[in-house]
């Protein structure tokens, strides 16, 4: 494992960055404190759901110094739980959480000047890696829906904040690492390449927009789409370290299927 590490300052654009995303995880937070009470003006509720969700990741790292990447794929899936807890006039509130396996990382898009593959000289092949970092994520939301509860359409967003656990990381590349074409390379940040995840705890703030087919028997069927902004680094920030950000950024398409345990 290869170590690099210079001066070189965070950026004041990414701490701008960050500051405002902090705002925002607090604010999301505060949605979700009054639906924990129970309803004072709307009519309560006390349907508890839970069931199983899958979809698919495409995600890229924001590095600074920039790594130039094209998104990466990856399977989320997990179970969720909801808990609602009022409606107010035409707003349906509730509480929803969910543990999913995660697949996130980064895919490099390794070009030269002309925004041509860049050749190895050893294989002959175009040069390529990417790294894949399996997560156990766990977000909390503030769920609020728009149309019909419990039989026919509604539509929701889903807003909070999500936790990552690091459980594995692995590569794929063409080429080995000391055999790169350095010399063709438009962008010639490669530290990542031999950098293992320092930082083994994730976290940010998530929101999706979705749409529910509710049913009298079958449960309840969702689809959404779903955008993560991670306000923590997989790789150390202090001015002593390589990267002064390299935080998530990933967009989820996921199913869910769930069912009312108590109405």
């Amino acid at each position: 494992m290869l170590n690099y590490k210079i001066f070189m300052p965070t950026s004041l654009s990414v701490r701008v960055r960050h500051v405002a995303c902090v705002r925002i995880f607090f604010v999301a937070m505060a949605l979700l404190m009054p639906l924990s009470t129970k309803a004072q003006i709307g009519e309560h509720r006390n349907t508890f759901s839970v069931g199983v969700n899958g979809g698919y990741n495409v995600t890229n790292i924001r590095f600074t110094p920039k790594v130039v990447q094209s998104m990466k794929g990856g399977i989320n899936g997990g179970v969720t739980a909801r808990y609602t807890v009022e409606k107010y006039f035409s707003m349906i509130a509730s509480i929803q959480a969910e543990i999913n396996y995660s697949q996130l990382g980064w895919k490099e898009d390794i070009k030269d000047v002309n925004n041509s593959a860049v050749i190895n000289s050893v294989t002959g092949q175009p040069e390529t890696y990417e790294r894949t970092i399996n997560y156990i994520q766990i977000p909390f939301f503030a769920h609020l829906a728009w149309g019909r509860e419990n039989k026919g359409i509604n539509f929701f967003v889903n807003a909070g904040p999500q936790l990552g656990i690091y459980l594995s990381e692995s590569t794929k590349s063409s080429f080995n690492w000391a055999d790169r074409n350095m010399t063709d390379r438009s962008n010639t940040i490669v530290a990542q390449d031999t950098m293992s995840v320092e930082n083994k705890f994730d976290y940010g703030i998530a929101a999706g927009l979705g749409v529910e087919w509710a049913t009298a028997k079958a449960g309840r069927f969702t689809l959404e789409a779903r955008y993560y902004y991670g306000l923590g680094n997989i790789y150390g920030d202090s001015k002593r370290d390589y990267f002064g950000s390299s935080n998530f950024g990933t967009i989820t398409i996921k199913l869910g299927w769930l069912f009312d345990i108590t109405r």
